[in-house]
């Protein structure tokens, strides 16, 4: 069982050691058909930068991203409703839409 962020070693400076990942799981059942949710994984990455790095802008900038390409309509099956504005995009799609973001 990982720890919480709030239970990580602390790396001095206010720094922690994590292990940064989705809760979701690999779900190696949908790995190449292009329906994952890629958000998950990206903010697991942004929390590594904040937590262990200390890179606090770049974490911000990815948040942002994600942020701006949620506002703008981009969804994934998983999250995808048919309101008005959003478009349905696959795994890649939205990866591409956020780091356009970035």
């Amino acid at each position: 069982m990982l720890a919480s962020s709030s239970l990580g070693e602390s790396l001095g400076d206010g720094l922690y050691f994590g292990m940064y990942e989705p809760s979701g799981g690999s779900a190696p059942d949908i790995a190449g058909q292009g329906i994952a949710n890629p958000c998950a994984q990206i903010l697991s990455a942004s929390l590594m930068l904040r937590y262990s790095l200390g890179l606090i802008e770049s974490a911000d900038a990815i948040d942002l991203a994600i942020r701006k390409t949620i506002d703008a309509g981009y969804r994934t099956g998983d999250i995808f409703t048919g309101e008005e504005g959003t478009q349905r995009v696959n795994t890649t799609q939205m990866g591409d839409a956020i780091l356009s973001h970035l």
